[in-house]
């Protein structure tokens, strides 16, 4: 016991050979997730839409359920939401998107394909992760149309009260 006391002076000496490391050492990234044909696969999900996206890289081009973009999401806003991930990565006009999507309205068929880009993207770069986490992309928006209640006229709404 009394030969495995150290003084403050062995432990410096100690630290000093190479004991531990001193600095701190990059996080190491994980490899991407490329399949044979040189696409990254993800499922977005938003209210009741459910999106497969697949993105290579390429010119920009985006084409869902076999449309472009400009036929299938007729308002800007909808192609915008599109745009998004790309812009905060860096990235616009660098990935060809190929998306089937069913099931929702269009407002959350273009939501569940944005998340989808979004996942997609960090499974081809993983680098860009922290980017598109801070910007809310990469999380799945949970709200959800809330059910019919017996008794009432909708989730909320009472049927109207008549006096007589």
């Amino acid at each position: 016991m009394a030969e495995d006391a150290h003084s403050l002076e062995d432990l410096k000496d100690v630290m000093a050979d190479g004991g531990a490391p001193t600095a701190a050492e990059p996080e190491a990234l994980p490899e991407p997730t490329i399949d044979e044909h040189g696409r990254a696969y993800a499922t977005g999900k938003r209210k009741n839409a459910i999106a497969r996206v697949w993105i290579k890289p390429g010119n920009g081009k985006i084409v869902v359920n076999g449309r472009e973009q400009e036929t299938y999401f007729a308002r800007p806003v909808l192609r915008m939401l599109l745009q998004q991930p790309f812009e905060v990565a860096g990235r616009k006009d660098q990935y060809d998107v190929k998306a089937t999507v069913k099931g929702g309205g269009l407002s959350g068929q273009a939501g569940a394909v944005r998340h989808g880009i979004s996942k997609a993207l960090t499974l081809f770069e993983p680098g860009l992760r922290k980017a598109l986490k801070s910007g809310g992309f990469l999380t799945r928006d949970s709200r959800v149309v809330e059910r019919k209640k017996y008794g009432r006229a909708k989730a909320r709404r009472s049927f109207q009260f008549s006096k007589r």
